[in-house]
């Protein structure tokens, strides 16, 4: 069976993003959509990202139109999330988190929690240091409310 670490995905800037980089570090994955009720979410994304990076957290955002609310194109995506919501975290190019075409990190995702379908946008994966899936968190999970699971995972608790 693949684990996290065997998946690649492509930011916005074309560049790959192997998942072997994160190794040794928590990983928080988010599927994100501009125009969705919950964008807002990306500022408390960012806080978490900003106070925590140092400490060895990564934040992912794989943007899907798969909820119809996500901006026609990376770039666009990209110009949107920084300039409204400040994101410096790494936003990959657009992916299917369901059905015909779903990426395969999310069918990883998906089966290693034990849940299904992906529901809405800002579903939330934390993944630990040692690369297994701690938890899922819904949608309209604030990231603020997240945060002891994050520093637990640090080792900051």
């Amino acid at each position: 069976m693949a684990t996290i670490y065997d998946f690649t995905e492509t930011e916005m800037s074309g560049n790959p993003i192997n998942f072997d980089q994160y190794k040794g570090k928590v990983l928080l994955i988010v599927n994100t959509a501009s125009k969705c009720g919950l964008a807002p979410q990306l500022e408390g994304l960012e806080k978490l990202y900003k106070d925590y990076h140092e400490q060895g957290l990564e934040v992912l955002g794989l943007p899907s139109n798969q909820f119809h609310q996500e901006l026609d194109s990376d770039e666009a995506t990209s110009d949107y999330c920084k300039l409204h919501y400040g994101v410096t975290f790494p936003m990959t190019t657009h992916v299917k988190v369901n059905g015909d075409g779903e990426d395969p990190l999310f069918t990883y995702l998906k089966k290693t929690a034990g849940h299904g379908r992906i529901k809405w946008n800002y579903t939330k994966f934390l993944i630990g240091k040692d690369g297994n899936v701690l938890a899922r968190f819904a949608p309209t999970t604030k990231p603020e409310k997240i945060e002891p699971a994050i520093k637990a995972a640090l080792g900051l608790d």
